[in-house]
């Protein structure tokens, strides 16, 4: 069987965060989140990383992270990139944003071969996470299996702005259902939703969400492929300028008409991620308590 490759979703420029949020130092020593996740990666076993960016941002995340890792890993760069469609379409004139999580893990078809785990290059997710994705995935299973790390709500928001979060359903260990919402707001030790600005549905904090660390088996790609032409038959004529293909709503249809599987791997990991520059101060300080609890060394993959 290949091994596994870690497929990190680096593309965005942080526009909420007010930066190039993937490369923003989190600690005193220039490490950024990316660092303890490539760190935590490679000790969990991952040897193969793609990295998904743009054109844009190519000499400043090499300089910043890729060559670095390239000592380590088996490093592939996939650029993410907006007229990147099937045969037969067209970018709509007004569209400037990428076309999601989805759209990006497909751009990285040939740079992957068989199973791959998927993460946010901006997330935090605890070297547990890893370690359970990664024997997950070097399992001999069918093609159609696939996984995903969920974590707690409480846990995955923010006290500074909203967030978007896929919420799941769990039956006997496998995703039943996971609905994206893209404005989540913290509550308290729970949480609350909007789709409209202005009413808000509650939610509970215990809720398993998706933070998008993902394990797919091989037919993943396919799938991607296959359905991004009715996605965008569907949503081109309903939201041309944002509509994105998200990982969860694939997931979704697979689940839903019998073509694989999704089992859930709970995490007791913390969670911390940049959403907003607010968010910053908060991540900086949980790292350097770990750090003092032996967690992390001051050296990582350098």
């Amino acid at each position: 069987m290949n091994e596994p490759t870690l497929v990190i979703l680096a593309a965005g420029m942080g526009s909420r965060f007010g930066g190039l949020k993937q490369i923003t130092p989190v600690d005193e020593y220039g490490h950024a989140i990316i660092d303890f996740s490539l760190y935590d990666a490679y000790r969990a076993g991952f040897r193969k990383v793609a990295f998904i960016i743009k054109h844009e941002i190519e000499e400043d995340f090499k300089a910043a992270v890729g060559r670095r890792m390239e000592k380590f890993f088996d490093v592939s760069y996939v650029f993410q990139q907006i007229d990147m469609l099937p045969e037969g379409y067209a970018v709509p004139p007004q569209r400037k944003k990428p076309w999601g999580t989805a759209h990006a893990v497909l751009c990285a078809a040939e740079a992957v071969k068989g199973p791959f785990a998927v993460i946010n290059a901006d997330d935090f997710y605890g070297r547990g996470a890893y370690e359970t994705i990664y024997r997950f995935l070097s399992e001999e299973r069918a093609d159609t299996e696939h996984a995903m790390v969920a974590y707690l709500l409480k846990n995955t928001v923010t006290e500074h702005g909203t967030v978007a979060r896929g919420i799941c359903q769990v039956e006997n260990g496998l995703l039943t259902d996971v609905v994206e919402h893209t404005k989540i707001a913290k509550r308290g030790e729970d949480a609350a939703y909007t789709e409209d600005g202005e009413t808000w549905e509650p939610l509970s904090g215990t809720d398993p969400v998706s933070m998008n660390f993902w394990g797919f088996g091989p037919d993943m790609m396919r799938q991607l492929r296959d359905r991004f032409p009715a996605w965008l038959d569907a949503n081109l004529l309903v939201d041309p300028e944002k509509a994105e293909y998200f990982l969860p709503f694939v997931a979704n249809a697979i689940i839903h008409e019998g073509q694989g599987t999704v089992r859930v791997l709970p995490c007791h990991e913390a969670w911390y991620g940049v959403t907003y520059r607010e968010d910053l101060p908060d991540v900086v300080s949980n790292i350097a308590r770990m750090r003092k609890e032996g967690l992390y060394p001051i050296t990582l993959l350098d």
